[in-house]
């Protein structure tokens, strides 16, 4: 069946960089990948999201610049390298699927069929 398992959080400094990992498996057809998160208390947001026929990309506005989505088809693995962690980045980080297609749907979550468990990132000093 298919699966998305989340690795790579823990803690950090503010100013450090964390990459956290997402890989699917039993998928039978071309998917786009999202990375959201979600703070206690806060609304689910989107991060970032990567196309798999394309490489198109989305980033949010609060993460612009920092966080950078890649993928690894061979390995089916999507990466979100996150640089320049501030403390109000401190979330679960979920990956979740959608169907392939020219552009991923970014944060509109419910788009999304398949989620992983998720991941903590906490940015702390």
């Amino acid at each position: 069946q298919v699966q998305l398992v989340e690795s790579g959080g823990g803690l950090v400094q503010p100013g450090g960089s964390l990459r956290l990992s997402c890989t699917a498996s039993g998928f039978t057809v071309d998917y786009d990948i999202g990375w959201f998160r979600q703070a206690p208390g806060k609304e689910r947001e989107g991060v970032s999201c990567i196309s798999s026929s394309t490489g198109y990309t989305y980033y949010s506005d609060s993460v612009k610049g920092r966080f950078t989505i890649s993928r690894d088809n061979a390995k089916n693995t999507v990466y979100l390298q996150m640089n320049s962690l501030k403390p109000e980045d401190t979330a679960v980080y979920y990956c979740a699927a959608e169907r392939g297609g020219p552009s991923c749907s970014g944060s509109y979550f419910w788009a999304y069929e398949y989620w992983g468990q998720g991941t903590q990132v906490t940015v702390s000093s």
